[in-house]
């Protein structure tokens, strides 16, 4: 018989992961619950099948640099500069308070300062995946409060970032405040060195070698080249500069994220990070005790009142002191009453060095599974406030009526704005028109072009099964938006209508003025 543990462990976490996961959607949770399930159904605290928790650890340090390269992608200092002012700050308050709690609550049960620092970092930092999946699920990503929302997520991100460096100091037995300091301080100097290292040669390293791909017109040489260039930085700083695989792969997504390759890169590496990252949180739940709730019940009501009271309360109070309305205060309460995938990394990392005892382990990822669950539920009754309170708004008479949005902006595709020549990229540029590199039918490349803020998008591909592509990522991205869409015939009308276009026109019967006629009916 084959010895085949890799394949064993791989197939059996993700198979329970499938279920579990499509169990936890159905009942309206998230999938990350139903991972998190099907790791203590798997781990060796259950009975049945047990995956190799070792191989499976490892597997999930891939899970771990494709999260981190995909936050450093992301990572776009305009969407933090427009709501700078209410982001940076409730962030700052906010995560210094509940890491404030959470070390006070760690003391309380005899854990060191160290530990109880951690702690509290832990329970500060909400989930990226499942925030961003809510404010898209309630149509409140593209509002005012789904903006500060997310500024708000970046700067706790960053902070993120922040207790991935100071953490090798906190590991270590310090005898005085000196030798702390200087552990700090070697920690940030090396820190440092890399993030320049990396920024001065990645930049024009990483681009050229991305340029020289991408002039391939392979997409599978382009997306191996996306996923070597993640897992190399993320070695490099590991093995050179003893910095964590999570940090480094972060400031390669950044070198990424940052050059005119971005979006679609980052809609290359999606489906790996979410493979990946399925065994990351399956590897999380299968090192959790779930007999740990009975145990010691009183440390998990604490840490989930912390992620559950604390945070929102605190959110709130900033949000509404910085005259926000309600709306955004509440918005961004809930958004993050939750903690996920950045606090197991900081707890992983944590336990390895001996800084975190695995009660605290456990009880961040009892509160996470709980919170988690919760939260689509929170959204819920924030919205059936909503509808109460537009309600008595209207038999008031005091909501004025709505003016139309001007200015929004039109996306082209197969003609200006997206586009998978380098050429055109380069012409459309000089030219000053804005485009960005990309396949038209991934929603990052969608979303770069802005079309969720986009009230039209024209689809000029001559490919039908291209323009049904796109025009179905389109819909994805933005329900609301118009779709025109050029037909060859009424079977690709049919086709174009049945995934999701608006209007359609023949390309080849008087094509300029059929295609600014749907233009017009469609604005």
């Amino acid at each position: 018989m084959h010895d085949l543990p890799i394949i064993v462990t791989l197939a059996g976490g993700l198979a329970v992961a499938l279920a579990f996961g499509w169990a936890t959607q159905r009942l309206g949770l998230s999938t990350l619950v139903g991972y998190m399930l099907a790791g203590i159904v798997v781990g060796p605290h259950t009975p049945g099948f047990v995956a190799d928790a070792a191989l499976a650890s490892q597997m999930a340090e891939i899970g771990v640099i494709l999260l981190m390269f995909g936050v450093g992608m992301h990572f776009h200092p305009k969407d933090l500069l427009r709501v700078w002012r209410i982001a940076v700050p409730g962030a700052v308050a906010q995560s210094a308070i509940a890491a404030l709690a959470g070390w006070a609550l760690a003391r309380a049960v005899g854990w060191s300062h160290g530990a109880g620092l951690l702690f509290g970092m832990a329970l500060a930092v909400a989930s990226t995946v499942v925030l961003m999946r809510m404010l898209v699920e309630q149509g409140r990503l593209d509002g005012r409060d789904g903006h500060v929302a997310v500024g708000w997520l970046i700067v706790e991100d960053l902070f993120t970032v922040a207790a991935l460096v100071v953490l090798p100091a906190l590991a270590i037995e310090m005898a005085s405040a000196q030798s702390t300091a200087q552990a700090l301080g070697l920690a940030l100097g090396k820190v440092a060195l890399f993030a320049l290292l990396v920024w001065a040669l990645g930049t024009r390293l990483v681009s050229a070698a991305m340029e020289r791909v991408a002039k391939t017109r392979s997409t599978e040489l382009f997306t191996l080249s996306v996923f070597v260039i993640a897992l190399g930085i993320a070695i490099l700083a590991a093995e050179l500069f003893q910095v964590s695989v999570a940090l480094g792969a972060f400031f390669g997504g950044l070198v990424v994220g940052q050059s005119r390759f971005g979006p679609q890169a980052a809609a290359d590496i999606a489906p790996f990070r979410d493979v990946f990252s399925a065994l990351f949180f399956v590897s999380v739940g299968m090192l959790f005790n779930p007999f740990f709730v009975l145990e010691q019940p009183l440390l998990f009501l604490g840490a989930l009142g912390i992620v559950l009271l604390v945070k929102p309360l605190v959110a709130v109070a900033i949000v509404l002191a910085l005259r926000d309305p309600p709306r955004t205060a509440l918005t961004v309460a809930v958004g993050l009453a939750q903690i996920g995938e950045f606090s197991f990394i900081l707890a992983a990392l944590g336990t390895q060095r001996g800084l975190l005892p695995q009660a605290g382990f456990d009880a961040l990822v009892a509160a996470a599974i709980a919170s988690i669950a919760v939260n689509p539920l929170l959204f819920r009754a924030q919205r059936a406030w909503e509808k109460r309170r537009l309600q008595q708004v209207l038999e008031s008479g005091a909501l004025a009526p709505a003016t139309p949005v001007a200015g929004a902006p039109v996306v082209f595709t197969g003609l200006t704005a997206v586009t998978s020549e380098l050429e055109a990229l380069e012409e459309l540029r000089e030219r000053g028109i804005g485009a960005v590199y990309g396949d038209p039918a991934q929603a990052e490349v969608l979303r770069a072009a802005g079309l969720a803020d986009a009230k039209m998008i024209v689809v000029t591909n001559p490919s039908l099964m291209e323009k049904m592509r796109i025009c179905g990522a389109a819909r994805a991205v933005n329900p609301r938006i118009a779709i025109v869409a050029t037909a060859a015939g009424e079977a690709e009308r049919a086709w174009l209508q049945e995934f999701g276009a608006t209007f359609t026109c023949d390309p080849l019967d008087e094509a300029s003025d059929a295609l600014l006629r749907a233009i017009h009916a469609g604005l």
